[in-house]
């Protein structure tokens, strides 16, 4: 048998693993992932790669598949980030309870779709026929490992006392070790206070008012950095990695989606201007981008 993948109990729930072995099963999973996944690109590049280069006419004729491939892609490196994570807590003796059942119901679920079919949108499903995945390649991804964790995430029992876990981690923002520095977390402490005094309590009646969000809400934004997080200090920025966006989106969206969505405006028109743009470009846009100007 695979190294770490335990069986059901007769009674038909979960065996109990210990950290080292649900780390070792999901290892196991991205290497059936990676293999998979390596299938895929294979197959999708037979039908819109010419002389080793993407053909534009082909791609467009198989978007679709193009597209499915991106989603398989995506999967396959969130597995490998969620292991990195997880392992990284137990290094560090942070993987407890809810971060091992996050671990196990996240991989399962993932799996699964990567199996049955991923729902890129309401109406569009891939599968991996879709991608032309033979059969053997599909059977030959569904190792010990791979099927262990599908039938663990789809336990009720698991799912159930996860939702115990965070029942009220919408107040205290206790939804289990997320890894991050010091900086980071305080980053995270500040707008999750944010989001609960200022924007929670207002943000329904907005909502059912179609109002566009306060100007004093974004002014406030605006003195606490968000839309220069990841600008260089030299433009008028913060000059924190993505990581810190990530954070600062995630709190604000938890309180109103309207509002965590506006920092990330400011990101990508920061960085093409980064990335594209000209110096004298940068130094007219980017400060005033920062400072929440414009």
């Amino acid at each position: 048998m695979t190294a770490g993948v335990e069986t059901a109990t007769a009674s038909g729930a979960p065996d109990e693993l210990t950290n080292e072995s649900l780390l070792a099963t999901c290892t196991d999973a991205v290497a059936a992932t990676d293999r998979l996944i390596a299938a895929a690109r294979d197959a999708v590049a037979a039908h819109v790669v010419r002389d080793g280069r993407l053909d534009r006419r082909a791609a467009e004729a198989h978007q679709f598949a193009v597209h499915g491939f991106a989603w398989y892609a995506t999967y396959g490196e969130t597995l490998r980030q969620t292991l990195a994570w997880a392992n990284t807590l137990n290094a560090d003796g942070q993987f407890g309870e809810l971060e091992r059942l996050i671990l196990e119901v996240g991989f399962g679920e993932y799996l699964a779709q990567l199996l049955g079919g991923i729902a890129m949108s309401q109406g569009e499903i891939v599968r991996p026929g879709d991608l032309w995945i033979d059969a053997d390649t599909v059977d030959a991804f569904r190792t010990p490992a791979v099927e262990t964790l599908i039938a663990r995430a789809s336990d009720a029992n698991t799912r159930a006392r996860i939702a115990s876990l965070v029942e009220h981690s919408v107040d205290t923002g206790a939804f289990g070790a997320l890894g991050l520095d010091d900086t980071y977390e305080m980053i995270r402490d500040q707008f999750r206070r944010f989001a609960n005094d200022e924007v929670i309590p207002y943000a329904h009646d907005w909502h059912l008012k179609d109002q566009l969000i306060p100007l004093d809400i974004i002014q406030q934004m605006s003195e606490m950095g968000v839309f220069g997080l990841t600008i260089p200090e030299e433009y008028g920025g913060s000059g924190l990695g993505k990581m810190s966006m990530c954070v600062v989106s995630e709190e604000l969206s938890r309180g109103y989606i309207g509002v965590g969505s506006l920092g990330t405006r400011s990101e990508i028109a920061a960085e093409l201007i980064l990335n594209g743009g000209t110096e004298d470009q940068k130094r007219e846009w980017l400060p005033r981008i920062a400072s929440g100007e414009i």
